[in-house]
Parts: C-alpha cells; sequence; structure tokens
C-alpha cells in the first residue's frame, strides 16, 4: 500500500465541518484494514460530554485545549484513520505532529454545498444561530491555508462513493 511509501503511521482527513471526513474516513479505514478514530467523538467519550455542551459549559478555548491532549497522544497511533476536528489544523502543534507521523489528506468542499450540508446541524456550536455561509466564510480564512499544506487534497463534492474511488485510485488500491 502507498502509505509505507510515505512513512507514515496513519492517514488523517481535515476539512471544514460538513466535509464528510468522518463518512469519509470510517469507510476508508474499513477498506485499508485500519482502525477510525473520529477526534470529536474521542473528545466526548474523554469528557462524557457532547462537544456543544463544552463549548457552552467551558468555551471554545477549552475545547481547543482538550483537542490538544488528546488528539497529540493518539496520534502516535500506527495503522489509524482519523477524522480531525474542523479546528485541529489551526494547532502549530497538531500540524507538526500530523506533518511528521500522517499522510494529511484534505476533503475539500464548495462553501455553498457545506452551507446546505449544515444548514439543518444541531451538533456545530461553532455556527448555532449563526448565518452559516458567513461563519463559514470567517472559518475558512482562518484555515484553509493549513488545509492547503496537506499531503492530498480530494473534491468532496459528489457521491461519497466518487470520493472513495478518487482514494482508492491514489493509494493504488484495486478490488
Amino acid at each position: 500500500m502507498i502509505i509505507s511509501d510515505y512513512n507514515k503511521l496513519n492517514i488523517t482527513f481535515c476539512g471544514m465541518m460538513g466535509s464528510g471526513k468522518s463518512i469519509i474516513g470510517k469507510k476508508f479505514a474499513k477498506i485499508i484494514d485500519f482502525n477510525f478514530i473520529d477526534t470529536d467523538s474521542l473528545i466526548e467519550k474523554k469528557t462524557g460530554k457532547s462537544i456543544n455542551k463544552i463549548f457552552s459549559d467551558s468555551g471554545e478555548n477549552y475545547f481547543r485545549e482538550l483537542e490538544e491532549i488528546y488528539i497529540s497522544k493518539i496520534l502516535l497511533k500506527k495503522n489509524y484513520v482519523f477524522a480531525l476536528g474542523g479546528g485541529v489544523m489551526n494547532s502549530l502543534n497538531l500540524r507538526n505532529i500530523i506533518k511528521k507521523n500522517s499522510y494529511n489528506i484534505y476533503l475539500e468542499v464548495e462553501k455553498k454545498i457545506l452551507s446546505k450540508r449544515l444548514e439543518s446541524s444541531k451538533n456545530r456550536p461553532l455556527i448555532s444561530n449563526l448565518n452559516i455561509e458567513k461563519k463559514l466564510n470567517e472559518l475558512m480564512d482562518k484555515r484553509e491555508n493549513f488545509y492547503k499544506e496537506a499531503d492530498l487534497t480530494i473534491k468532496n463534492d459528489k457521491k461519497i462513493s466518487d470520493t472513495i474511488n478518487e482514494l482508492k485510485i491514489n493509494f493504488q488500491i484495486y478490488d
């Protein structure tokens, strides 16, 4: 498999909320026979609180501290696929660990499509009760350059199967 060519321990998926990191990551992990971890779900499990509750009780900065603590440790595992939270790439420390240990894939999605995917979401504290498009623009301005540093960028604007097929081609996986 091509990941060994890059001398990386695992694969990470980065991108905006709603870009499909969890769905694509879980399916791809199964295909390559890796374990799968969604980092937001991990934080919820470790704290016993939902992401929304963490944000409302303690704020975004506290949540980012939790990300730093938990994710910096799990990124050292081997043969995992990680769906990273949308803001993980803002952390220089986590970016450095990802760059060293992971083959990082940016799932890029047009803002209009992201906005449509997110309009009925209730579990996204950064966009709750806000103008989604305006907030997405703001977040993309802060994050997109970090996302674009990924080892591979794949458009995830279409069907899940199209994205999975593109990943298979890139990783030279043949059924």
